[in-house]
């Protein structure tokens, strides 16, 4: 039943992106022959709107859409007739509803848990033996203060603990309404959990819709703007070669077994399925952004093909922009069969 359920939650995903290719397409008079759940060969054709075949295949790995003249500008009424404005909303349209699907994600999750006061930071968990569990700390408690420093942010706590590596502090903490004072000495130098080995968050209130759906757009934002770093960050050695790896449908399953254990954990504090729709919303924000890649064969690829006609009024000859996406594709194929190999042979280890 887990596989079950991350294949279908999975297909979903690309379903949605090729259904922003569909709408876009019909909303712009382009024909669209077939829109395709899963990868060929066919199984059965489920029913028609239009011109266009809604068909189930046998591969349940992804799924597709077939529009009219989709290489050839000669085919009235085709993609590749079509105005380059008009093709370029068709390709950013796939990308654009994979973004538009995590921020739905995320507005059920925040939902779910509430708005979190930023303002406010809160333990969520102590490692074993670290300084903050040997003191008395515990998940709950509320930080006010370090050392008589007000602490109002994560990165303030942060801050002050690393300020004073193998020093004692004092931390005055609130649980259960009552405020009570500590001594503890963060660790020098600190090891993987941190300096004192507290996970930190904030706490949740309930949360209006609005909000909810403003949070939301905010996570979108931030995973955009981590993976757009990424890659200076690797290039400049701040990210760990594993961090900056690519997985394929092995690595994602390991991810989605674990975020639903920890769903499922007794110990989990969060509403069921939290970590779950977080998983998948990441996965379609990547599913999105990696699309817009100036890349040939991917959706931005093909836009970057677009941009001359739409700026200079000269369009690149169709058969050199179609041996470029072929090879592309070629490539894109290879890669995909050696980051699956991957998984394999050196499986992700997961925190």
């Amino acid at each position: 039943m887990p596989v079950i359920l991350f294949i279908i939650a999975l297909v979903s995903l690309i379903v949605v992106h090729e259904l922003g290719h569909l709408l876009a397409a019909k909303f712009s008079g382009i024909k669209v022959k077939e829109f395709g759940i899963g990868l060929p060969p066919r199984v059965i054709k489920l029913f028609k709107w239009g011109e266009t075949d809604f068909t189930l295949n046998a591969l349940p790995l992804g799924g597709f859409v077939l529009p009219e003249g989709e290489n050839d500008p000669n085919v009235p009424g085709g993609l590749s007739a079509a105005p380059p404005w008009k093709r370029i909303f068709v390709l950013i349209a796939g990308p654009a509803m994979n973004i538009l699907a995590a921020i739905l994600l995320y507005f059920i999750i925040f939902m779910q848990i509430g708005s979190p006061d930023l303002n406010t930071v809160q333990i969520m968990d102590t490692s074993p033996g670290s300084p903050a569990e040997m003191a008395g700390l515990r998940a709950g408690d509320v930080v006010l203060s370090v050392n008589g420093e007000e602490i109002h942010s994560s990165e303030a706590l942060q801050n002050i603990i690393y300020a004073n590596l193998g020093q004692e502090v004092e931390l005055t903490y609130l649980r259960d309404g009552q405020s009570h004072t500590i001594r503890l000495t963060p660790r020098n130098p600190a090891p993987a959990d941190g300096a004192i080995g507290i996970a930190m968050g904030h706490p949740s209130g309930p949360a209006h819709p609005v909000e909810a759906l403003s949070l939301g757009g905010q996570m979108v934002g931030q995973q955009a703007n981590a993976l757009a770093r990424l890659p200076g960050r690797l290039l400049s050695g701040n990210a760990s070669e594993e961090e900056g790896r690519l997985i394929g449908y092995k690595g994602m399953y390991d991810i989605y077994t674990a975020v639903r254990a920890a769903d499922t954990a007794p110990e989990s504090t969060l509403p069921p399925g939290v970590n779950t729709m977080s998983f998948f919303a990441s996965i379609s924000i990547s599913l999105g952004f990696l699309n817009l890649l100036p890349l040939p064969a991917l959706d931005g690829g093909r836009i970057l093909f677009t941009l001359p006609e739409l700026l200079f009024r000269r369009r690149i000859p169709p058969i050199y922009e179609n041996a470029v996406n072929f090879v592309g594709f070629a490539l894109l194929l290879m890669l995909l069969v050696y980051i699956n190999i991957q998984d394999f042979l050196n499986p992700i280890v997961l925190p």
